[in-house]
């Protein structure tokens, strides 16, 4: 007990540590170090740094805050936008066809009136069928494509492999081309020869008009004939490979008495005189 009170009493410390450090204690006082009074300094500097840190964190939450009302705002006039100037474009488009289809009743009734006018009449609708500028009608074969039905809160597909992508759709039209169809329709849309579908950000463009999911693709033909020529091509395995890895939604149905409209405006790239 006794070797035990000396201990805690000091009484064991050997002597040469205390020397030690009486003498680094007077040769810090000689070099001017203040000891105790810098750790008070360091300390007080990184509570200062602290408490600025946290200002500025704090600052920028607020600011945040108060322009997420700011940016709401700005982001439903943008949408209000986007809807009134698909609205007018829908108009505009309405309106065109309307004048085409009186433009096409003109021109038909003057070629009517000789022999030449009716044989060009004859060229000029086997072109515009090839070129889709005029409407379609007949049986046809629907291939419905959509992403897959698990879906976040926003609504859009939990996993990114269970969304239709441009790519496709691109390969399904091409493989209803090499099945013989003779007309294609994206969402009522008609496709021609040059008809780009490509995407931009998350939407699918047709000829830069957007399509809304779900996309039912509409082939006019034999739709029996349509179904087995695709069964078991490249664009058949590969979206029922999707159906079964990601649950992407494809499934075909007929349909009878179905009508595509004309594409847009034909552009001419190529002429040559009549007769050469």
């Amino acid at each position: 007990m006794s070797l035990l009170a000396d201990l805690f009493s000091g009484k064991l410390l050997d002597h040469g540590y205390a020397e030690a450090a009486a003498r680094r204690a007077a040769a810090a006082r000689e070099a001017g170090d203040p000891g105790p009074a810098r750790g008070r300094l360091r300390g007080g500097g990184v509570l200062l740094v602290l408490v600025l840190a946290g200002t500025l964190i704090a600052v920028a939450g607020a600011e945040v805050r108060r322009g997420e009302p700011v940016a709401a705002e700005q982001r439903s006039r943008l949408v209000d936008a986007i809807h009134a100037r698909t609205a007018e474009t829908d108009a505009l488009q309405r309106r065109l066809d309307r004048l085409r289809a009186e433009t096409e009743r003109r021109r038909a009734a003057a070629l009517a009136r000789s022999e030449d006018g009716r044989r060009a009449r004859r060229t000029l609708a086997l072109a515009g069928a090839a070129a889709a500028a005029a409407p379609a009608t007949g049986d046809a074969l629907i291939v419905t494509l959509d992403d897959a039905p698990h879906d976040e809160p926003d609504g859009r597909p939990a996993d990114t492999g269970g969304r239709v992508y441009d790519q496709d759709l691109q390969v399904l039209v091409n493989g209803l081309w090499a099945a013989g169809a003779a007309a294609i329709g994206v969402n009522g849309q008609r496709l021609t020869p040059a008809t780009a579908i490509r995407a931009a950000g998350e939407a699918i463009l047709v000829d830069y008009r957007p399509l809304g999911r779900p996309y039912e693709v509409t082939a006019l033909g034999d739709p029996g004939r349509l179904r087995d020529a695709l069964s078991g091509s490249a664009a058949d395995r590969r979206l029922r490979a999707l159906n079964e890895r990601f649950e992407i939604r494809y499934d075909t149905r007929r349909s009878s008495g179905v009508r595509l409209p004309a594409a847009g405006a034909v552009r001419l790239r190529y002429a040559r005189e009549a007769g050469r």
